[in-house]
């Protein structure tokens, strides 16, 4: 059974769409940021781009679904609410890596090392266990 396709969502005008297309290249940002600060999310950032850009200039919202490094993910989280196994894999990696160097590199107190676990450990299940994976199988409609 197919499910209904969707309808395109309702186009903000006047103010609220200059204010939409605004947040959006700023979460967008914020996205390139976590793309080069190991620890910081990126995809959570892009999805809030997505929306905003969906609700106010269509052409920003292809640009964005045509990206070559954000593309495939917005699609996959668009039409299947999840991530590739890939994906995943690289996430839970940069997150491993990224809180163990922070966990015994940096010069902080142990209550600190001790959130960065807990912050990763919190990602890790996330990740693993909630966000939905999408396979193979799934992708062939």
């Amino acid at each position: 059974m197919n499910p209904q396709p969707k309808s395109p969502p309702q186009q903000a005008v006047g103010f609220k769409r200059q204010l939409f297309v605004a947040l959006g290249v700023i979460f967008l940002g914020v996205a390139y940021v976590g793309v080069v600060t190991p620890g910081f999310p990126t995809v959570i950032w892009l999805i809030v781009a997505s929306y905003f850009f969906s609700r106010s200039s269509p052409r920003l919202h292809a640009w964005l679904m045509r990206s070559r490094l954000f593309g495939q993910l917005l699609r996959d989280w668009e039409q299947h609410r999840g991530m590739r196994v890939k994906s995943k894999i690289i996430a839970v990696s940069m997150m491993a890596t990224a809180c163990t160097c922070s966990i015994i590199f940096a010069d902080v107190p142990d209550t600190v090392r001790y959130a960065i676990g807990a912050c990763g450990t919190i990602g890790f299940v996330v990740i693993v266990f909630v966000v939905r994976t999408v396979r193979a199988s799934t992708l062939i409609e």
